[in-house]
């Protein structure tokens, strides 16, 4: 019998298991929020240079020439890239949390951090940063 009422709500198709489909009673999820860029990839050899140090730290390796083996690079580059644990910490953070790249070169290479790197003195590297930024800020980052 119909008496003239009726039930409205929101319905949706949901995957299951391999090619199987269901339905689904509610609102559809909010799309995952997609980052807008990529990580500069001065800030992914950062991140290395700490979890490779933390390796041979640690005993899971026994030296740097075994992870160069193991990732299948030379020495004198693993050692490029482990030499980053030498900056000054907070340059260190800085350098992990440069901002995404939207579009283009990075601003910030690892040419330039190296660059940083040849001073051991922490003040001296903390200068060569500001200088750094200054550079890329206006347009010309070659120190």
């Amino acid at each position: 019998m119909r008496d003239g009422t009726t039930a409205t709500f929101k319905v949706r198709w949901e995957r299951g298991r391999g090619s199987e489909r269901r339905l689904v009673e509610g609102e559809a999820p909010p799309a995952p929020v997609v980052p807008s860029g990529r990580t500069p990839r001065v800030a992914k050899l950062m991140a290395l240079a700490i979890r490779f140090d933390r390796l041979v730290r640690t005993g899971q390796v026994q030296d740097f020439a075994e992870l160069a083996r193991l990732g299948g690079v030379t020495r004198a580059r693993l050692s490029q890239i482990v030499d980053l644990v030498n900056l000054a910490p907070d340059l260190q953070e800085a350098i992990l949390g440069l901002p995404d790249i939207a579009q283009g070169k990075d601003p910030i290479t690892e040419t330039h951090v190296r660059s940083i790197l040849r001073r051991m003195c922490w003040q001296e590297q903390r200068c060569r940063w500001r200088d750094l930024l200054s550079a890329t800020t206006t347009g010309r980052a070659t120190i």
